[in-house]
């Protein structure tokens, strides 16, 4: 059995397609087969359901999937375990990161690479879910979710800051003028916010609820560049966290309210995979994310807004 066999499979399991996943390996389609065919004969059982085309794995392939995805993952490991000897970190370090963190996450990138300049980083937005299927399927490195309102399954977490909310407006309108402003009363007023689809939505549903009342924004969009786009429109204003501040600087347009009755934080924090060993970029990550301070860095963007 070959590393190049496990990755075939892996491959051709993600794309469905033996075309696509030849080109992908840069392999002929004939050799692509004959590989599958090996690894198949190698395990004594079928691992792909077989038409005219792709058409799925077989219960054996997709028990041989788990294991082929996390073989892969500790070889990758074990190279970048070995290059390290020979002239630091290398690599790739692939980041999932919830969209409400989004605005925090260049705090944490920007030291990794001033420590190990050598490893490239690949960030994705996606939601809390999408982090849990990717490292579930060795796709991601390391996540930056959410920690307690639906936590993830098998995984180690490192808090790294509070986010707490902010209502922002226009600096004309009439509630602009206060430093502060209730939940209820910001949810009179006229809301673009995420949808629901995003758990932090789904955490202001649930803060609004709790206290008797509910946000029925008349416009909603699954990503907070949308959001922010209609907070440049005098007519919307929106809830965002508080490290927004750290993307729209000094908008002198806008104007951002605490939230109050009642005060809501709500943990972000790194998750890995629950593995041992560690791959050597994830170790490097969790120190880095160990010597920083995000809470106040990232504090320091409201004020004064």
């Amino acid at each position: 059995m070959l590393i190049r066999h496990l990755s075939f499979f892996a491959t051709l399991a993600r794309e469905k397609h033996f075309a696509r996943t030849a080109e992908i390996c840069n392999v002929t389609q004939p050799t692509l087969s004959i590989a599958i065919r090996k690894l198949e004969n190698d395990l004594g059982v079928p691992l792909v359901r077989r038409g005219h085309r792709y058409v799925g794995l077989t219960p054996e392939g997709e028990k041989a999937l788990v294991w082929a995805r996390q073989i892969l993952s500790d070889f990758a490991s074990m190279r970048e375990e070995i290059a390290t000897v020979k002239g630091g970190l290398t690599g790739a370090l692939r980041l999932g990161v919830v969209p409400a963190a989004m605005p925090a996450i260049a705090f944490l990138t920007a030291s990794f690479s001033a420590a190990h300049p050598g490893v490239a980083i690949d960030i994705q937005s996606l939601t809390s879910r999408m982090i849990q299927r990717g490292l579930d399927a060795f796709d991601l490195d390391a996540g930056v979710t959410y920690l307690k309102s639906e936590p993830l399954e098998n995984v180690r977490s490192l808090p790294l800051y509070d986010e707490r909310y902010v209502f922002v407006t226009q600096k004309d309108k009439p509630c602009a003028r206060a430093n502060a402003i209730a939940w209820a009363d910001a949810a009179k007023e006229k809301l673009c916010l995420l949808s629901d689809d995003m758990q932090n939505r789904r955490i202001l549903d649930r803060l609004a609820q709790s206290i008797g009342i509910k946000i029925t924004p008349p416009i909603v969009c699954n990503s907070f560049l949308g959001v922010c786009s209609h907070l440049r429109c005098a007519d919307f204003a929106s809830i965002v966290p508080h490290t927004f501040f750290n993307v729209f600087g000094a908008a002198p347009d806008l104007v951002g309210l605490d939230l109050i009755e009642p005060r809501h934080a709500q943990a972000i924090g790194l998750v890995v995979a629950d593995r041992d060993p560690a791959s050597p970029l994830v170790t490097a990550l969790v120190s880095c994310c160990r010597q920083l301070d995000l809470e106040n860095r990232l504090g320091a963007g409201v004020s004064g807004h």
